[in-house]
């Protein structure tokens, strides 16, 4: 193996920067000085701004895995393991799986070989050529987040199609889970009742699996429906659009997206950065998410996106599943302020998160009145329209019935 492997970044296509691997398996990361000294720049991460606003350049090297904004750029969990297992390379060392997968990753990020270098050594010694079949099969995308999900292509059929080394889809597949029945259901229902109250959230749809061809071997899964997503980091042309989750934002990585930061955090952010129509969004999918009972509505679930490729807005949500009909938790990932029980959200909290996060208090509470009002109207008229069972339609009736906050 050479003494230093170099990645090339790129972001809305262009090089920005360069990840390079140094012996000992320690990363480093600069910036190119043309992206410094642009001042029109495209933004990268707010997490590469400082106090005032000023591009941070002088990064500490890291060891095994990549500084938090790659490390987040890359799948968790049972999406890791099967990809890594898929391309030959082991799922702790990130530098290599970002270099398999860094073709298709979330928002305008590419990450590439200096002119186009293979692969270096496989882990386990073989080289390039002899791994061949096994890289050759690898799906060269990372869409981050635990749950198995392939990127995929609409074909006019109206049925679905994983591409050809996973690169170049503008939806995402989730498949059902194998611990839990009715995940696609669930989710779908919750999304499209998170639509029919005003939040914004990307097109969805659910599909049975039968009309899903191209899914790669290995892959362990229920029969019955899978949920598809448009992603809302491509246009229809295919464009890019950039995206950064709040893991990204705060630095943290996947493995402490539960820690570090509360919701009061992020609304903080959403105040000095984007409008007040996005922070009103922000408590509107607060309350909704605590109505419905998700307790997963954790950093990474959280996203920015940025429409002119500078400024930041809140993007549209994703991952609204009513965890409560799958696991008996009634705290949500995250403090609110000072809470993280559901029955604990009250008007106080919510006055406290908002002078906390410097938020009018007005403004916080007047929308998660309106919220609560609208969700139950619809909820009452459209819970049994839903792709949800009784049980299900009765745990969140249950739930919603002890807290506080459906009382405002």
């Amino acid at each position: 193996m050479a003494d230093v492997n170099v990645l090339e970044v790129l972001l809305y296509g262009k090089p920005i920067g360069t990840l390079m691997q140094v012996q000992g398996d320690r990363s480093l990361f600069a910036f190119n000085e043309s992206y410094i000294e642009n001042k029109a720049r495209p933004t990268l991460s707010l997490s590469f701004k400082d106090s005032l606003g000023e591009l941070i350049t002088d990064f500490k090297p890291v060891q095994t895995r990549l500084m938090p904004f790659f490390s987040n750029l890359l799948p968790e969990g049972t999406m890791r393991d099967y990809l890594a297992e898929r391309a030959g390379v082991k799922p702790q060392r990130e530098f290599f799986l970002l270099w398999v997968l860094g073709q298709d990753l979330s928002g305008a990020v590419k990450i590439q070989p200096i002119d186009g270098e293979s692969l270096p050594l496989h882990d386990d010694g073989n080289s390039d050529d002899e791994k061949g079949e096994n890289d050759s099969q690898a799906l060269r995308f990372s869409l981050a987040g635990v749950q198995l999900k392939f990127s995929a292509v609409m074909k006019a059929t109206g049925g679905l199609t994983i591409p050809i080394k996973g690169i170049g889809g503008s939806w995402i597949i989730k498949l059902p889970s194998t611990k839990f029945e009715g995940v696609p259901e669930n989710e779908y229902s919750m999304m499209k009742l998170a639509g029919m109250i005003g939040i914004d959230i990307p097109e969805v749809e659910l599909k049975p699996l039968s009309d899903i061809s191209g899914l790669p071997g290995g892959v362990e899964t229920r029969n019955g429906s899978a949920l598809i997503i448009k992603r809302f980091d491509r246009t229809d042309a295919g464009e890019q659009i950039h995206v950064e989750d709040f893991a990204q934002v705060f630095g943290v990585y996947p493995g402490d997206k539960y820690k570090k930061a509360s919701y009061k955090n992020i609304a903080e952010i959403l105040a000095i950065e984007t409008g007040e129509d996005d922070v009103t969004e922000f408590i509107r999918r607060l309350v909704f998410n605590t109505l419905i009972g998700n307790a997963d509505m954790h950093l990474k679930n959280w996203s920015l996106i940025y429409p002119d490729k500078q400024h930041a807005a809140l993007a549209p949500g994703y991952d609204f599943v009513s965890t409560i009909n799958f696991l008996e938790d009634e705290k949500v990932a995250l403090n609110y302020a000072r809470t993280k029980r559901m029955d604990q959200l009250t008007e106080d909290e919510l006055a406290y998160m908002a002078s906390k996060a410097l938020l009018p208090e007005k403004l916080v509470i007047n929308t998660a009145k309106e919220t609560v009002a609208i969700f139950q109207d619809t909820w009452a008229k459209e819970k049994n329209n839903l792709s949800l069972d009784k049980k299900a339609i009765g745990v969140i009736d249950k739930h919603i019935s002890k807290l506080p906050i459906a009382k405002l």
